[in-house]
Parts: structure tokens; C-alpha cells; sequence
């Protein structure tokens, strides 16, 4: 693990997806964890993005809550329940912050729950807290 001159902890490397409906959203935070150094996966919805953590491994996953088809909640627990992705830690993204919204993402296993809009510190943060300490 690097450090850079802020002493804050390099992200280089780092594989985090983001799944979310709104291209703004996907396109910032992209934004912010590419100039970290992290290396990006992008989906717009559950189903895009269950169709690409098998073959992208992904360290740490944001996921909104409201999205067409499959939401946030339904990835998640689709996550935590196969063996071979439970490990991977989920954040949720929401532009709501009510005690039920978080603990309904609790109570899907969720690991974070974040609230929209976020900002580059608050995501690089939540990468850092979750990302496994041996990559």
C-alpha cells in the first residue's frame, strides 16, 4: 500500500463498480476513482452489473437504490447470497436518508449506506474503509 504526499492511503489498483442508473452519478464517480488510481467498472442497473462482477472481480460495490428492472436492494441480496460474491462489500447510493432506507440496506447486507450527492472525499472514504487490507 502506497501513500501519497497528503498522507492519504493510494487507491491504485483498486477495483470498485458502480452501478447506477443515472449517467451523471456512473460518470462522476468514475471520475473521482479513476484520478485515484482505481481501476472502474460501470452498469446501469442490477442485471448489467450481475452479468459483469463475475468476470471483473470487483474489490468494493456502490450501488443506487432506485433503478428500473432490479433495484439496489434486490442487487445487494443477490450479492450477499451467492457464496462466491458475499464477501465483496456493498454501498449503497440514495438520495434519501431516512432511518427505514438505511436499515432496510442493512438488512440486505449491505455494508455503508451513502447519501447522494456525494462528494470525491466521501467516496474515496468509503473505498478506503472497505477495500481488503491484503490488495
Amino acid at each position: 500500500m502506497n501513500i501519497v504526499n497528503n498522507g492519504a492511503i493510494e487507491l491504485t489498483g483498486a477495483r470498485v463498480m458502480v452501478i447506477d442508473d443515472s449517467n451523471t452519478i456512473r460518470r462522476s464517480a468514475e471520475i473521482f476513482l479513476l484520478k485515484a488510481g482505481c481501476e472502474v467498472i460501470l452498469a446501469e442497473d442490477g442485471f448489467d452489473a450481475l452479468a459483469k462482477i463475475a468476470d471483473h472481480q470487483p474489490e468494493v460495490i456502490f450501488v443506487d437504490i432506485m433503478m428500473p428492472r432490479l433495484d439496489g436492494y434486490q442487487t445487494c441480496a443477490l450479492i450477499k447470497k451467492n457464496p462466491r460474491l458475499r464477501e465483496i462489500p456493498v454501498i449503497m447510493l440514495s438520495s434519501k436518508d431516512g432511518l427505514f432506507d438505511r436499515a432496510r440496506g442493512r438488512l440486505v447486507g449491505s455494508d455503508e449506506y451513502l447519501t447522494k450527492p456525494f462528494t470525491k472525499d466521501t467516496l474515496l472514504e468509503a473505498v478506503r474503509r472497505h477495500r481488503p487490507q491484503s490488495a
